[in-house]
């Protein structure tokens, strides 16, 4: 008498070894980037927001890609997001200079 089939003990194997998955950026992480460097936590269309919550999630990435460096697309996503970041940045100091200066020295991104 077999109480698991082969395709069973791997599933029962995959369960017990299975890490569990923590999330870094939670709803209420969002909405306390947004908080902070937006005007109100329900604006995330602007740009200091949205600079704010890409910094975020590039530090994440930059920590994982430390310990996986093999993981390209990982990379990738990294590198589009820094771009994404620099467009959203290159506009504010088009816009707004003083605005620009802000969340540049809020953040710590330059030097």
């Amino acid at each position: 008498m077999k109480l698991f089939s082969s395709k069973n003990s791997f599933i029962f194997a995959a369960q017990k070894n299975r890490k569990e998955v923590v999330m870094y950026l939670t709803a209420e992480k969002k909405t306390e980037i947004f908080n902070e460097y937006g005007s109100k936590a329900a604006d995330t269309g602007s740009a200091e927001g949205q600079i704010a919550l890409f910094t975020f999630r590039i530090k994440h990435l930059t920590e994982h890609m430390k310990e996986n460096k093999k993981d390209l697309a990982t990379m990738r996503s990294l590198v589009r997001m820094v771009g994404k970041r620099r467009k959203l940045l290159d506009y504010l100091k088009k816009k707004d200079i003083e605005r620009y200066r802000e969340i540049i020295k809020k953040l710590g991104i330059r030097k």
